[in-house]
């Protein structure tokens, strides 16, 4: 992102996109593979054991992580759909958006999928401290340390 007294170049908006794209690249698998899990995890024998809250916290593991799925692919699949793009800054903004909301629903996903393995295997107090240090991990690497560094441009 250009410093606010440089302009942007045709190359760098252009370099943006393909970093857009390339970024999502990461987070999909990510989210792939534990949609996967959560897919395959209701036909497994002792999901039937598991008590309602924690039904209901597959479910909106469940939930989040499909639309983390949704979002993350939607910019590439705009993409192909628009091509050429007329307006490259627009479709740049919506991307980062439907990206970082995709972000957002894999960050719930992660941290309700801790809290439902944590809480199957050491029980829901365990669930529910692990789910706040996932909560504050996230936060804190995914957040916090980018807003921090890109305010002191240390990066």
């Amino acid at each position: 992102m250009p410093h606010d007294d440089q302009q942007a170049t045709p190359e760098a908006e252009h370099g943006d996109l393909s970093d857009l794209l390339s970024e999502l690249r990461i987070l999909l698998p990510g989210a792939q593979m534990l949609t996967a899990f959560l897919i395959i995890l209701p036909f497994n024998g002792g999901f039937a054991k598991i008590d309602q809250a924690e039904k209901i916290v597959f479910l909106a593991t469940f939930i989040f992580s499909m639309s983390s799925l949704v979002l993350l692919s939607a910019p590439a699949i705009g993409h192909r759909i628009m091509r050429p793009l007329t307006n490259r800054e627009r479709f740049k903004r919506v991307a980062d958006r439907l990206m970082m909301a995709g972000a957002l629903c894999l960050a719930l996903a992660f941290i309700l999928g801790t809290n439902l393995v944590m809480s199957e295997v050491f029980g829901h107090l365990a669930g529910l401290i692990a789910c706040a240090l996932m909560t504050a991990l996230i936060a804190g690497v995914w957040w916090a340390l980018p807003c921090y560094l890109s305010r002191v441009r240390k990066l």
